[in-house]
C-alpha cells in the first residue's frame, strides 16, 4: 500500500522523493526542466529552413539565441534574424539596437539628431530620449565622419554614411542608458570596423614563456 504524503502550503522547497532519490530543491529542478525544454526546442529550430543559416543543423548555436531571447524577453526568430558572431563574438545588428532603443518603454521622443554638414568631417548624429521617470533630457555621445576616419572604420562609412551614423549614434546611446537591454553585446557593425582595422588583441598565452 502505498503511504500518502502531505503537501504543506507555502513550503520554500519542493522535493522530489522517491525512496533513494536524491532530494532536488524546487529552484534547482525549475531550472534543469527549463533548460529541457530549451533544448528540445534548439533541435526542433536547428531542423528548420527559415532560421538563418547560422542556425540550420546547429542546435547549440539555437539553444543560444533561445536563451538570450528567453532572458529579453523577445521573439527567438526576431532576435535569430540580428545576431551575428563576428570574429568568434555574437552582436547585434544596429537595426535590431535601434529598435530595443526606440521601444524601451523607460524612454519616450527618442530622437535621431544630425549635426554638420553632410560630405564634411563635422558630419555626424546623436540620439537624445526623455527619461519617463524623471523627465530629463539623456543625450548620447556624437558619432561624426572625422570619428571614423581616424578610427579607420570600413568602406560603408564612405558609400553609407548617413546610414553608418544612425546606428552607431543608436548603440553609443544605448551602451550607456540602456545596457542591460543589450546584455553587454557590441553591435555587429562596430565589430567588423574592428575586424577591418587591422586591429590586433593581442593573446599574452600566445609567446610562451621566454
Amino acid at each position: 500500500m502505498v503511504e500518502e504524503k502531505e503537501i504543506v502550503e507555502g513550503q520554500e522547497e519542493e522535493i522530489l522523493e522517491n525512496e533513494n532519490l536524491t532530494t532536488i530543491p524546487k529552484t534547482q529542478s525549475m531550472e534543469l526542466f527549463r533548460e529541457t525544454k530549451i533544448m528540445e526546442m534548439a533541435e526542433m529550430l536547428s531542423k528548420s529552413t527559415i532560421v538563418p543559416t547560422a542556425y540550420q543543423r546547429r542546435p547549440e548555436n539555437c539553444f543560444v539565441a533561445l536563451d538570450l531571447a528567453n532572458r529579453m524577453g523577445l521573439s527567438p526568430l526576431f532576435l535569430m534574424q540580428n545576431l551575428y558572431v563576428i570574429q568568434g563574438k555574437p552582436s547585434f545588428s544596429g537595426q535590431f539596437i535601434a529598435s530595443i532603443v526606440q521601444n524601451n518603454p523607460r524612454f519616450k521622443n527618442v530622437e535621431l539628431i544630425y549635426v554638420g554638414e553632410e560630405g564634411k568631417d563635422s558630419y555626424g548624429a546623436y540620439v537624445q530620449a526623455e527619461s519617463v521617470e524623471t523627465g530629463k533630457i539623456l543625450k548620447g555621445s556624437t558619432v561624426t565622419i572625422s570619428m571614423s576616419k581616424a578610427e579607420a572604420w570600413g568602406a560603408k562609412w564612405k558609400t553609407m554614411s548617413t546610414q553608418m551614423l544612425a546606428y552607431r549614434a543608436f548603440t553609443f546611446f544605448g551602451r550607456v542608458y540602456c545596457p542591460a537591454e543589450l546584455m553587454g553585446l557590441s553591435s555587429s557593425e562596430e565589430l567588423e570596423d574592428i575586424a577591418k582595422s587591422n586591429i590586433k588583441v593581442e593573446n599574452p598565452y600566445e609567446k610562451g614563456d621566454k
